[in-house]
């Protein structure tokens, strides 16, 4: 099947649903020196009809018959079992501005740059790569992410911070493969060579 750029916010949380190993570098537009490192991500589609989403809706002011569902996004060292840490997890949620999904509000309840609940505007261009802004009570933050191919993508976020510090991280992301995913790929190979 060939590869298909998700153009929709839910698209794109089902094709990122899964877990992610993740190798960032982080670079510190101050004396700070920039920093590197590993670590897990686990994505979980949620429907427009899960509890969870209505609440953060009517937490942000939103009607929740807007939602088109969402994504719970949770963050791990990669050296451990993943145990869930709501310190460490932030649920999105899809307000699409339209039918066509391409823009719209992402909410969220806990932000990347503040740890706070934030509503952000995002949109996907012609080529795929999505685009979400945040403006923070102090800070602002932009995230772009597109995908490779359906097991890699790629993630740039800008931080500009109120004490004038900016930073910017990049993130290469690839999924993780369980042993059934394994299975599933030798069988399907097997299947082409003996028709080939």
């Amino acid at each position: 099947m060939p590869f298909q750029t998700p153009m929709t916010m839910m698209d794109f949380f089902r094709k990122s649903e899964g877990i992610w190993f993740i190798q960032r570098a982080v670079h510190h537009f101050d004396s700070v020196a920039d920093e590197s490192g590993e670590s897990n991500l686990i994505v979980d589609v949620i429907e427009a009809q899960d509890p969870r989403i209505a609440e953060i809706c009517q937490s942000q002011g939103v009607d929740p018959s807007k939602a088109s569902g969402g994504a719970q996004f949770s963050w791990q060292s990669n050296t451990k079992e993943f145990t869930y840490d709501s310190k460490y997890a932030a649920i999105l949620v899809d307000i699409p501005n339209n039918d066509q999904g391409r823009t719209g509000q992402i909410l969220r309840d806990r932000g990347y740059v503040e740890n706070m609940p934030v509503v952000g505007r995002y949109g996907f261009a012609d080529d795929g790569v999505l685009t979400i802004d945040n403006e923070y009570d102090k800070n602002q933050g932009q995230e772009r992410c597109w995908f490779l191919s359906d097991d890699f993508r790629v993630r740039v976020s800008t931080a500009r911070l109120a004490n004038g510090i900016n930073l910017m991280t990049y993130c290469s992301e690839r999924r993780f493969v369980t042993e059934d995913d394994l299975t599933t790929m030798v069988e399907a190979n097997a299947a082409r060579l003996r028709t080939a």
